[in-house]
């Protein structure tokens, strides 16, 4: 490429012969019916090579379409253009009194890229964020665009769907009313006698987070609702001064805290969307577990607790409800998501990744697509059971595998 293109933490630099930037749809459809390969950019935010073509391929990125938002206050949904992001999103929709049910951390993603790879955010009756989508609008390998809507057969495969159909140039969400939120932190949470369904249950979203230089949680982040109740919290302390989940970095990039209630999109995140979030010089892993193995999977890193602290700048524990599409991480099973924001070392991080997928092998964990692990390929198929059903519905929109790269096809081999 004529100019070098990294993703967001710079671990990878994309190899792709051209990068696109398509300021129409015409243009897109164009770049798209010219018979090479395409991978879709996003926000930049993977942590791998989902999104890199390979050498001989094209990178696609939609932020110069038209950032398209809109509100249909009377059905109480919103249709967003691919290349938009949640922060500006969520603006617009809170203009109009109405809500996402959720967020991720970051407000700073696009929407299209978080649902293609099962983003979410935390709290036991939330489902990831591809759980608001009821639309999607693909551009695929001939230009033509296809739209696959809630209630289509095909539908469970078209939302987190790794990028491998088509272009998503919109997607339609689903909204709830505006509400506000608090949040209120605590330190000092033992794992020793842990009831981590209670704990995970005690507000609208629970995170909690640790270094795993001793067996606890250093913070606690409980989000409720003000419109819901707040039970008590008698196992940690409330803190004292405002926080950052990542030691050494400056609260003010936080959502407001100490139960001063805001808008929705103003607490739901961890991060403020004009700040750099989480530490930015960093490398990020995460697996995705049923929640009944909670305690069992974080008793088994306490037991590598030395190993994983040594290249660790923060581990984030959070709950996502099952939900049904065949590639999300939390298909068909509740689940608990275990996240670390490893430092920026690759050879180190992933020195220590074998170890702890060992130790989480036991429990049945799912990596998450836009994140570093070395999870083999086989037991990536094996892990999901409506992958045969996505690799036809891969067939049906993009028989030449146009959309595909290196490990898209190695996933979907027979």
């Amino acid at each position: 490429m004529a100019e070098s293109v990294t993703n967001w933490a710079g671990n990878i630099t994309y190899t792709a012969k051209e990068l696109h930037r398509p300021r129409s749809l015409d243009a897109l459809r164009a770049v798209v019916a010219g018979g090479e390969r395409v991978r879709v950019l996003g926000s930049g935010h993977s942590f791998n090579a989902l999104a890199d073509p390979g050498a001989e391929g094209v990178l696609l990125s939609l932020d110069a379409l038209p950032a398209e938002v809109d509100v249909d206050t009377a059905a109480r949904t919103v249709r967003v253009g691919g290349g938009v992001r949640y922060a500006e999103l969520a603006r617009r929709v809170h203009a109009h009194g109405l809500a996402l049910a959720n967020m991720a951390s970051l407000p700073h993603i696009s929407v299209a890229g978080s649902v293609a790879t099962g983003t979410h955010g935390s709290g036991v009756g939330n489902g990831p964020l591809a759980d608001a989508v009821r639309e999607v609008e693909i551009v695929t390998a001939d230009g033509s665009t296809v739209v696959i809507a809630r209630g289509d057969e095909r539908f469970g495969g078209a939302v987190t769907s790794l990028g491998a159909l088509g272009v998503v140039t919109a997607l339609t969400l689903d909204l709830d009313p505006a509400f506000e939120v608090e949040q209120h932190l605590y330190t000092e949470l033992p794992l020793e006698g842990l009831d981590f369904e209670t704990v995970a249950a005690s507000a609208y979203s629970v995170s909690l987070f640790t270094d795993w230089r001793a067996p606890g949680f250093t913070q606690v982040w409980r989000k409720r609702r003000t419109d819901q109740p707040l039970p008590d919290f008698p196992w940690a302390v409330p803190a004292k001064v405002a926080l950052h989940p990542v030691p050494g970095m400056p609260a003010r990039n936080c959502t407001a805290q100490f139960g001063v209630p805001g808008p929705w999109h103003e607490r739901l995140p961890h991060f403020r969307a004009e700040f750099t979030p989480s530490s930015g010089a960093e490398l990020q892993s995460e697996y995705l577990l049923p929640r009944e193995h909670a305690l069992g999977a974080l008793q088994a890193i306490d037991g590598i607790r030395d190993t994983v602290a040594a290249v660790l700048q923060i581990c984030e524990v959070r709950t996502v409800a099952a939900d049904a599409q065949w590639l999300s991480p939390s298909s068909g099973r509740d689940s608990v998501a275990v996240h670390f924001t490893w430092v920026a070392d690759t050879p180190a991080v992933l020195a220590v990744l074998g170890r702890l997928e060992e130790v989480l092998e036991p429990f049945a964990p799912r990596p998450h697509w836009g994140k570093v692990f070395t999870t083999p390929v086989p037991a990536l198929r094996e892990s999901y059971p409506r992958l045969a059903d996505f690799r036809a519905l891969a067939r049906e929109l993009d028989p030449a595998g146009t959309f595909t790269n290196a490990f898209v096809r190695e996933l979907l081999a027979e």
